[in-house]
């Protein structure tokens, strides 16, 4: 439900709104990306201390504050007149949907699993998947029915009495909270046998700054970056794009759902088969898939082709989604997740405020799309180099025991 409350914050539930904004107020599409990617960027560098607070405050504490919060944003959404205010509101849903609504509960789920930690996060992605297949038609609708100023409003008052109640008295932090341990286990009398024990131990937790030793936490991080500037920018601009090609928006919002509908049973599929398959296998097949539905995308002038980059773009995201969540809590254990994920998420919105600028530049000045998606896909092959150097980092006292050994 977390995942699923992020939307109004999401790209793909803005991007519907930015015609209209430009219908209303006059502004240029590269004035509006810009105002995106600014307060994108902003919202961004803030996500690490986003992450302390998890760790400091629990994450049942964190979805009340941040789903009060951002219910307010919504509000101020609907009340925007000027750039300054659509800045402020851009900024708000960025760091309080797009970034915190995802960050808590990534870092949330791998506290309840361990060996079932991917299976568990495919069944988290249904509200991810749901929330990009309702968002976007939801939008179109009320913005059709009444106004956009009305689909702010809307997504606000549902947050504050739905979200944040369920929230409150329907989450707990960790299973050792209420006598259990992860993966479903109980502890008889409030202790854990050895077998219990060993379970939970089974990890090696790093702190951050030891993270930041390794080779692979900086390959991570890169491959958490690209694919939220390469979605996040075919996200935005999908409805122009589509409009290049004589494709309508409502083609483009069928589009985006599609992708989500699609993505699902791949997220499902993905959760199961990373508990078996390497997850540096995995990154680099994300990268693979990208620089295909870029592609594909370039070529999109009628709604078959359309269809198809939905389709492919479903795809890659399903896998994407499981890959990117479940590589942190993996290869750096529980105990730190919310510090160590907190600067992923950092990252993940910085590239998420690199990706508009770029191709509403290249948009406005080449009056095409097709140069700027062709230089995009430079980022997937750059992924594709980091994929393979993210293994699974180990600590200089066990590998040195190794080799004596």
């Amino acid at each position: 439900m977390h995942l699923f409350g992020s939307g109004p914050g999401q790209t793909y539930s803005n991007s519907v709104f930015i015609d209209e904004y430009i219908k209303s107020f006059g502004w240029s599409r590269t004035e509006i990306s810009s105002l995106y990617s600014v307060a994108t960027l902003c919202a961004g560098l803030l996500m690490m201390f986003m992450g302390r607070l998890v760790d400091k405050l629990g994450q049942r504490m964190m979805m009340v504050i941040v789903g009060s919060v951002l219910a307010f944003a919504c509000f101020f959404n609907s009340f925007v007149t000027n750039t300054w205010m659509m800045g402020i509101g851009f900024f708000l849903i960025r760091l309080f949907g797009q970034g915190s609504m995802t960050l808590v509960p990534n870092t949330l789920v791998p506290q309840w699993f361990i060996k079932k930690r991917g299976r568990a996060l495919s069944f988290m992605a249904i509200g991810g998947v749901a929330s990009a297949a309702f968002f976007p038609l939801a939008n179109a609708w009320i913005i059709n029915t009444w106004s956009w100023q009305t689909a702010w409003q809307v997504w606000g008052v549902l947050l504050l009495v739905v979200f944040v109640p369920v929230a409150f008295f329907g989450v707990r932090n960790r299973p050792e909270d209420i006598g259990l341990v992860p993966d479903g286990l109980t502890v008889p009398g409030g202790k854990a046998s050895d077998k219990q024990e060993a379970s939970v131990h089974v990890e090696d937790d790093w702190t951050l700054k030891e993270a930041m030793r390794t080779r692979t936490f900086w390959a991570v991080l890169i491959c958490v970056g690209i694919p939220a500037l390469v979605n996040t920018a075919m996200t935005f601009h999908l409805l122009s794009i589509f409009g290049q090609s004589q494709l309508s928006p409502q083609m483009a919002a069928t589009v985006l759902s599609l992708m989500a509908i699609v993505g699902f049973p791949i997220s499902f599929i993905s959760g199961f088969i990373v508990e078996k398959v390497k997850t540096s296998v995995l990154l680099f097949t994300v990268f693979v898939m990208e620089i295909v539905v870029l592609f594909v995308l370039t070529q999109a002038n009628s709604a078959a082709i359309g269809v198809l980059f939905g389709v492919l773009w479903g795809i890659g995201s399903g896998i994407e989604r499981i890959t990117l969540n479940i590589v942190w809590p993996n290869y750096f254990g529980r105990k730190y997740l919310g510090s160590i994920s907190g600067i992923a998420a950092m990252v993940m919105v910085i590239g998420s405020a690199c990706g508009p600028l770029p191709l509403g530049l290249g948009f406005d000045l080449f009056q095409s799309y097709t140069e700027s998606l062709f230089l995009l896909m430079l980022f997937p092959l750059i992924g594709l180099s980091c994929a393979l150097l993210a293994k699974k980092p180990e600590r200089q006292l066990l590998v040195e025991a190794r080799k004596l050994s």
